[in-house]
């Protein structure tokens, strides 16, 4: 009998030690590491990146000069902020202030109000866009349902609005980019997106692209395979999103 009571907790313990070792990854998150992988040109590194604290660590972007509109970008399911820094540093030659929030555990599903925070801390009477990658996109569609009157763009890579967020009867336009290889996003799902979005809405397709060019945080499993290199699809990215914001 005692036999047994040591194999059932060497089991146990066993089991325990296995399912701490899965979740640390989830839990124990990488730090906020600024400026690595995030420079693209001479022009993307006179941004000032810095690291806030508005009800949690946020990625602040500034251009040089005086910023014109506001960029809330919401990462990706489980993607760290700074995957995106190369974007925000991209766009502020173009005179946008991005700021990308830490969300726990890195799931912007855990906090989708957090927009409230930054609007009322960055805006300053500058218009403000919301956005996202994947999850965070939807997220970021969520949160401007609730508030169309706050918002002047929304902008949703390799993402969509959740069927219980519509925002087809808001008056800000919107912009929908889809990687022509995503393995990851549902092209149907993004498609049919659209329904639920504002009637001046662009949809555009970046050619060759998968669906973790959006942000630098490495091949994803799932994903697709690209046939265009990455500095390719990040010059489109920021063409069409730079063109988008300018029209705000």
């Amino acid at each position: 009998m005692r036999q047994w009571v040591r194999v059932l907790l060497v089991v146990v313990v066993g089991l325990v030690g296995y399912g701490i070792g899965l979740a640390q990854p989830y839990v124990l998150r990488p730090p906020l590491i600024l400026g690595q992988d995030a420079i693209t040109d001479a022009a993307s590194a006179t941004a000032t990146v810095t690291v806030d604290d508005v009800g949690g660590p946020v990625l602040s972007i500034q251009p040089a000069t005086l910023a014109e509109v506001l960029f809330i970008l919401y990462p990706g399911g489980l993607v760290r902020p700074q995957a995106y820094e190369w974007l925000g540093r991209a766009l502020a030659s173009e005179g946008v202030h991005t700021v990308i929030p830490e969300f726990p555990v890195d799931l912007a599903v855990l906090d989708t109000g957090r927009a409230d925070r930054l609007v009322a801390h960055y805006a300053q009477g500058r218009p403000v866009v919301i956005g996202g990658h994947s999850l965070g996109g939807a997220m970021a569609a969520a949160w401007a349902s609730e508030h169309p009157d706050a918002v002047a763009g929304l902008l949703l890579m390799a993402a969509y609005p959740p069927n219980d967020s519509p925002v087809a009867d808001a008056s800000f336009p919107a912009l929908v980019l889809h990687a022509e290889h995503d393995g990851v996003a549902d092209p149907d799902a993004v498609r049919g997106g659209l329904d639920r979005l504002p009637r001046d809405t662009r949809f555009h397709v970046i050619p060759g692209a998968v669906h973790s060019f959006f942000g630098r945080y490495g091949p994803q499993s799932g994903d697709g395979v690209p046939t265009v290199s990455r500095a390719d699809a990040e010059a489109s990215i920021v063409t069409v999103v730079g063109e988008f914001l300018d029209a705000i």
